[in-house]
């Protein structure tokens, strides 16, 4: 049973493509204590941003380099997989950062070895534990804060993906992975910002959270744009992969699932005669089994 489930293609792909999103979502959570000058980075002039009376330069944590991928990703199982595949893996993705900051923070209160402590002096780190302390010992609100906008920028994602899909049918690829970020990310960028440093001990003024939630909004909003070739190429290399038939399948059932009626429980069949006599539609197949239609 276990080899013919692996031998299907669409669930090794699933597989991948969950494996690879979650990857990159842990990776994003923890490489994001980083935060990196983009203009010193591209070796162009600095620019000085000003918005709502507040001003600075662009100054990005490393994890946006990976929440790009993650946005595109999404928007690829949302395609081929649907809602219930969105969500499944977002809940995952969910669960393993959660699990990652309970090791990391079980790895700094375990005691050092004396030696590791200077181990690295030469490389001008005169304290190893203190180093890998304020490393991976991000701040409560802020983990808080990523996680919960995380989550409801994917279920807010979800939704907004579909609503498009739905006016525009297989038309327009672009504009539905491309829209459903905007939504999604818009709420994302101001409600991490708003739990990590405005809930937070920090207390940011609100100037200073509006402000620098619009400039990281609009760097992903950008970023998003410069990653639309790369959901056609992932969608040219999951129809080479599936073939044609089996991928415009699944894009068909991710669509048709959005609004397909939950199937009737058992107990609701015995109660109350189903709509379709038992045995004429997909939702009430466990009608059928109760009228002895279909076999256990």
């Amino acid at each position: 049973m276990t080899a013919r489930l692996l031998d299907d293609r669409a669930t090794c792909l699933f597989i991948g493509l969950a494996a690879f999103f979650c990857a990159n979502a842990v990776l994003a959570e923890f490489i994001g204590v980083k935060i990196f000058a983009l203009e010193d980075t591209l070796g162009v002039a600095p620019f000085e941003w000003r918005l709502f009376g507040q001003a600075g330069s662009l100054s990005f944590t490393a994890g946006t380099l990976l929440w790009p991928i993650v946005f595109v990703f999404t928007d690829v199982i949302n395609e081929f997989f649907g809602r219930r595949g969105v969500r499944m893996i977002s809940w995952i993705a969910v669960g393993l950062i959660l699990y990652g900051f309970v090791f990391a923070f079980a790895a700094i209160a375990l005691a050092p070895a004396s030696w590791w402590v200077t181990a690295a002096q030469a490389q001008g780190v005169p304290d190893y534990q203190a180093a890998f302390a304020a490393i991976f010992g991000q701040g409560l609100w802020t983990i808080a804060g990523s996680v919960v906008a995380f989550l409801i920028g994917q279920l807010i994602d979800v939704q907004v993906f579909h609503k498009i899909r739905q006016a525009t049918g297989e038309r327009w690829v672009w504009m539905r992975a491309t829209g459903s970020t905007a939504v999604s990310q818009l709420i994302d960028s101001f409600v991490v910002i708003w739990i990590a440093f405005v809930l937070g001990p920090q207390q940011w003024p609100t100037s200073l959270f509006l402000a620098v939630s619009s400039v990281n909004y609009a760097y992903k909003m950008l970023a998003a744009i410069a990653l639309i070739p790369l959901i056609y190429l992932v969608r040219h290399g999951i129809r080479r992969y599936l073939g044609d038939a089996r991928a415009g399948g699944l894009r068909r059932q991710a669509a048709e699932g959005w609004g397909a009626p939950r199937p009737r429980s058992r107990a609701s069949c015995r109660r109350t005669p189903p709509p379709c006599g038992g045995w004429r539609c997909g939702p009430c197949r466990p009608c059928a089994r109760v009228r002895g239609v279909l076999p256990e």
